[in-house]
This record gives C-alpha cells, sequence and structure tokens, in this order.
C-alpha cells in the first residue's frame, strides 16, 4: 500500500489528471495543456516539442498533429510517445508513456472542425516539418489553399488525433527541501491493472 492522500488520492489516474488540470485552468496564465511531447527518429535520437493536449478520456490522453510531420512519422513508426505536464503556478508536473493510435475518425473531424477556419486552412497549406522557401510562400499557399476549399474546409487526411494510451503515469508535487512526492502508476499493457508506487524524490 502507498500513503496516498490529498491531491494524490482516488483510484482512477485520469481522473487525478483531470483534477489537476482543471486547477491549473484557473491559475496557469497561458495554456494550462501545453504538453512537452516526447517522440524517437529512426536511430533513436530523441525529439521533443510542445503541443497542446485536446482531451483526456477515460483511458487516454488525445492531441492532434499533421500525421506527416516529423512528430507524426515517428509516432507512427514506433507506436510510442512520452510527454510532461507541468504548471509552474502549481508546482506539480505529469509525465506519461504509452502506446499510441491515430483517432482519424468523427471525432477529429468534430475536433478539426471547431478549431478557427485560418487554422483550418493553415492545416491544409502547411507541410509541416519540411523546409520553407519564405513566409512569404506559406501565406501564398494559405492564399492557394482558401481560394480552392473556401469557407468549410474538410479535415485534411493527412491530419488527424493521436491517441496515447498509457503504461505509465507519474505524478508529480514539489516538496520542501527538493523532498519532492512522486507517485508511478505502472501497467504491463493497457488492459492489466495499475501498480502504484511511491519513488523517491
Amino acid at each position: 500500500m502507498t500513503d496516498r492522500q490529498g491531491i494524490f488520492a482516488g483510484d482512477d489516474p485520469f481522473g487525478i489528471a483531470r483534477d489537476w488540470l482543471a486547477e491549473a485552468a484557473k491559475t496557469e496564465p497561458n495554456d494550462p495543456d501545453a504538453i512537452a511531447l516526447a517522440t524517437v527518429d529512426a536511430d533513436g535520437l530523441p525529439n521533443v516539442r510542445m503541443v497542446l493536449l485536446r482531451e483526456i478520456e477515460a483511458d487516454a490522453f488525445v492531441f492532434y498533429t499533421n500525421y506527416e510531420s516529423a512528430k507524426g512519422s515517428e509516432i507512427s513508426a514506433s507506436g510510442k510517445a512520452a510527454f510532461v505536464l507541468h504548471w509552474k503556478t502549481l508546482r506539480r508536473q505529469v509525465r506519461v508513456r504509452g502506446v499510441t493510435e491515430r483517432e482519424d475518425g468523427e471525432k477529429a473531424d468534430a475536433y478539426f472542425a471547431s478549431r478557427a477556419l485560418q487554422s483550418r486552412l493553415g492545416a491544409w497549406a502547411s507541410r509541416q516539418s519540411r523546409p520553407l522557401e519564405s513566409r512569404g510562400a506559406l501565406m501564398a499557399e494559405v492564399a492557394r489553399v482558401t481560394a480552392r476549399k473556401g469557407m468549410a474546409p474538410s479535415r485534411p487526411p493527412f491530419w488527424g488525433g493521436i491517441r496515447l494510451r498509457p503504461l505509465e503515469i507519474e505524478f508529480w508535487a514539489d516538496g520542501a527541501f527538493r523532498l519532492h512526492d512522486r507517485f508511478c502508476w505502472r501497467r504491463d499493457t493497457v488492459d492489466a491493472a495499475w501498480q502504484i508506487t511511491r519513488l523517491y524524490p
């Protein structure tokens, strides 16, 4: 047994994550749902960048991207990813590692339709992560896409969601004199029961 209580209490790690995110939304000045997303390339070299976490489902975390981008390609190749949510105002973080699958159905369509028109057109215009001659070339492509796609562009086939099903979730909270509290939830497969361990700081 672990001595979890207070902000660490509960039997559902996704519920704890949702509660922490909701609390952070009241104090973080910008993007409380920003995650540092880590992937690896074909040589095993890590890559990390900031993206927005768009949903915490009952058993997974969902974000959206261009599947042909560096992160999309690396996730497709490995089927794995990791991220950290960090809130300076709360002095807490959530670390997640697990396996991935695409969300390219109705949920992705609905999320794409909810975005600002300019963002939807930009998704069509951007060949994300690939070399760009100039800002002018990008804006010219946005103009071409706008003329072609109009005011209600559909979701591009190369753009959609990534669902990360965690094998490990760690909840971390700052402690005095760097004696932090850390609880790690681990499981061998996405269908297995969680094992919860308190970690040394």
